[in-house]
């Protein structure tokens, strides 16, 4: 069903690639909310300053947890900080109620060939595969530290796109000054964090967290990682994104390796639908 917004503009959602919505069909993720109702004042009790601001900003007060989300992006990509911007798309499927992340995009190298890859987190593991023509490997990582970024990457996708969903016992919160604080998440017998920075309306300008590995072509290696904010506009009554960009902040300087505009977001969608 179209958003009222998508609905007065007389626009069509874009149609997921047959590919996604297959691979996100068939993983076996829970096709319903664990809990129903609204979030009231009470459960914003006890967090921090900052952290509850956040969340009555983004009008989380009033509506029920969000326990999945379907994204769309566009945007533009690059492996290395000397390397060219690639086109991209985007599509991402997140759920709650199992924490898991299927996030696949599409990119064009040399403006001919076309490449894929999935970054995917599900039942406790991380991936991250890559394939030119959708049959030569050309990227491939898996193991502990995918498994702990991949769950970073959720956690961020949380904070930005569906700050419901962290509304959770798995999650827990601490402050960290007037305008940020830390939260964290705890899924498969391992926890990650992050630092919320949030703008003058209580809005995320930027999330930094240090559990995640670039990796670079010497191998992985732990730096922080940062997802400032574009800027918002309100859809349905409340704030979402209009786009951000993700950079590795790495002792010889930054390299801003994505910059993405969020096109679509849907809430509480069905893995099969």
């Amino acid at each position: 069903m179209r958003n009222r917004q998508d609905a007065h503009r007389g626009r069509r959602r874009p149609r997921p690639p047959r590919a996604f919505t297959r691979t996100v069909a068939a993983a076996g993720l829970p096709a319903g909310p664990a809990r129903t109702g609204p979030v009231t004042d009470a459960d914003l009790d006890g967090l921090p300053e900052a952290a509850a601001r956040y969340l009555r900003a983004m009008g989380v007060v009033g509506r029920p947890r969000p326990w999945s989300f379907r994204a769309h992006f566009r945007g533009r990509f690059r492996r290395r900080p000397d390397g060219p911007w690639l086109p991209l798309d985007a599509w991402q499927y997140n759920s709650a109620v199992e924490v898991a992340r299927l996030f696949r995009m599409r990119l064009v190298v040399g403006r001919a060939l076309p490449m894929w890859g999935w970054d995917t987190y599900r039942a406790g593991t991380g991936r991250m595969l890559g394939k030119a023509l959708g049959v030569v490997t050309v990227a491939d990582g898996s193991g502990p530290e995918f498994d702990t970024g991949e769950l970073t990457t959720w956690l961020d996708d949380a904070v930005l796109l569906a700050p419901g969903m962290l509304l959770d016992p798995r999650t827990t919160w601490s402050a960290a000054g007037p305008d940020a604080f830390r939260v964290s998440v705890s899924d498969a017998g391992r926890t990650v964090g992050a630092e919320v920075l949030l703008d003058e309306a209580g809005r995320p300008r930027d999330v930094r967290s240090t559990d995640r590995w670039a990796d670079l072509p010497g191998g992985l290696v732990r730096a922080r990682w940062s997802t400032p904010v574009t800027g918002w506009r309100t859809v349905d009554g409340r704030p979402r994104m209009t786009g951000g960009a993700a950079v590795w902040q790495l002792p010889d300087g930054d390299f801003r390796y994505g910059e993405m505009e969020l096109r679509d977001l849907v809430l509480d969608v069905a893995p099969g639908r």
